[in-house]
């Protein structure tokens, strides 16, 4: 391991392997953001609170979304850092809400990962019933106790962390294969199912004045949020692809993609289930998809499916974490055990270790939720208000930097400040209205997803914690982030300190 002080000279700082190239970016984004994942659990979820309106709610979370994909692309094009976001907003607003941007993505990443950890245990433990084994000795097999699939889930983070450690090029190759056995997987069942599904076609589906309540709205559009939350991992490996232009160009693939898939599962999903049967089989909503378009084993792919993209998402989760974290350590805003180097594999092989472990360690703290369903409902409203916010903080800063657009160049100034601006405050709007939804919907606090007071609590612990966090770093610490704003590049001749 190297550990280089920050007072260094550059060329001396910790740097990582640049081996990657547009395809890895994707892979590493796709796996990241999880389609399959999204379309088997989060098109369940979400129907439990649109109804049979999937389609016209992906399509509108996908708008600010795609604003946001712009900002972060535009911001990559000058200033290509590992901590992204929190390099960023740090410079163009403020040290403070960079800090929290960077926090919050770590705290979000490390539930995602405990949340898919049962995702994973989940699915195997069904696959195992598939097979005809429904207990070992006196334990009944349960795939929807949060307890059996949790150690199972773990078992399989231990092993992804430890392949994520050799290297992100290693990673990106397996996540390549699996991602075409989900992909075909999915276009096939799908496409099948639109074709013979036996619930009629409706325009309505496409229509968002026929959301159930702007309740609903909020909801639904953070929990779409959610689905499309990952395309930004094609940035946080910025400083280990080839060209910085390719993460850009991995993220934007990644996103109309996705785009793309959810409109196909959510359409087949809808042609196929009713809306009680995709309300009431969120966690296991793709298996049971399967089951009713086809007999065993081919009935079996999707939760096979399921499964890969759940062990493709655990370590894409590890690794991105692992690179935002390696980031704000160069900066002296956390630990030098952060950015310390592996001299075999060239990546931060300590972080990433440190990233499995807090993730295991959040998984059995999650276990105060016992079932999945409820526990994967918590998670995905806490992920989906921190994740508006670090985007909208984002989107403002690119629109802060590129002010000057406005006066040099209107139509640039449309797409670099106007679109981030009007997707930033769609952003806050929402997740402001869903917070004071859950505080007002009730009157005492209790451990479950059904309690506003707390599913509101999740996120607030989120943020609250970065400034806490933040304090330390700034008068602790020391950090000379908070002077600036200014992140560390791996290479500083290369940052471009224009607005170009």
């Amino acid at each position: 391991m190297s550990n280089v002080p920050i007072g260094a000279d550059p060329s001396a700082r910790p740097e990582l392997r640049k081996s990657l190239s547009v395809l890895d970016g994707v892979a590493v984004a796709a796996s990241s953001t999880a389609a399959t994942t999204s379309i088997g659990i989060g098109l369940g979820v979400t129907a439990g609170v649109v109804g049979l309106h999937l389609p016209a709610i992906m399509l509108l979370a996908f708008l600010p979304v795609l604003g946001i994909a712009g900002a972060y692309s535009r911001l990559n094009r000058v200033e290509p850092n590992a901590g992204n976001g929190y390099v960023w907003v740090g410079r163009s607003l403020s040290p403070w809400l960079g800090f929290t941007v960077g926090w919050v993505n770590f705290v979000a990443s490390l539930a995602f990962l405990a949340y898919t950890t049962a995702v994973t245990g989940s699915a195997m433990l069904q696959l195992a019933g598939d097979a005809g084994l429904h207990r070992i000795g006196s334990l009944v097999l349960d795939p929807g106790s949060t307890a059996q699939t949790t150690a199972v889930g773990i078992a399989v983070l231990v092993l992804v962390t430890l392949t994520a450690v050799t290297g992100v090029r290693t990673a990106a190759r397996l996540q390549t294969w699996l991602l075409v056995f989900e992909y075909a997987v999915l276009l096939g069942f799908c496409g099948y199912g639109i074709v013979t599904g036996p619930h009629p076609f409706r325009l309505s589906w496409f229509d968002p004045f026929a959301l159930p309540s702007a309740t609903a709205l909020a909801q639904g559009l953070l929990l779409s949020v959610f689905c499309y939350w990952g395309f930004e991992a094609a940035f946080t490996v910025n400083e280990e692809v080839r060209e910085p232009r390719d993460a850009s160009r991995a993220g934007m693939i990644t996103l109309v993609t996705m785009l793309g898939l959810f409109l196909l599962g959510s359409i087949a999903f809808q042609r196929v289930l009713s809306e009680g049967e995709l309300a009431g089989h969120g966690a296991e909503g793709l298996a049971y998809f399967g089951d009713r378009l086809a007999a065993q084993p081919l009935a079996a792919l999707p939760l096979v499916a399921l499964m890969f993209s759940a062990v493709a998402s655990l370590q894409a989760g590890v690794i991105p974490t692992a690179r935002g974290m390696f980031a704000m350590s160069r900066d002296r805003t956390l630990g030098p055990v952060w950015s310390r180097v592996s001299a075999r594999y060239g990546t931060p092989a300590a972080g990433t270790l440190l990233v499995g472990g807090l993730a295991t360690a959040v998984a059995v703290l999650a276990l105060v939720i016992p079932r999945l369903a409820d526990m994967i409902m918590a998670t995905v409203n806490a992920v989906g208000i921190v994740v508006s916010l670090s985007y909208a903080l984002t989107a403002l800063a690119a629109a802060v930097r590129f002010r000057s657009l406005l006066r040099e160049d209107w139509r640039q100034g449309v797409r670099a400040v106007v679109l981030p601006t009007l997707s930033a405050v769609a952003l806050l709007v929402l997740g402001g209205y869903l917070g004071w939804s859950f505080y007002s919907s009730a009157d005492h606090f209790e451990v479950s997803a059904d309690n506003g007071w707390f599913l509101l609590l999740m996120p607030v612990v989120m943020i609250a914690s970065g400034f806490a966090v933040a304090a330390w770093a700034k008068y602790v610490r020391r950090s000379p982030y908070f002077r600036t704003g200014a992140g560390t590049d791996a290479d500083s001749r290369q940052l471009l300190t224009t607005s170009n």
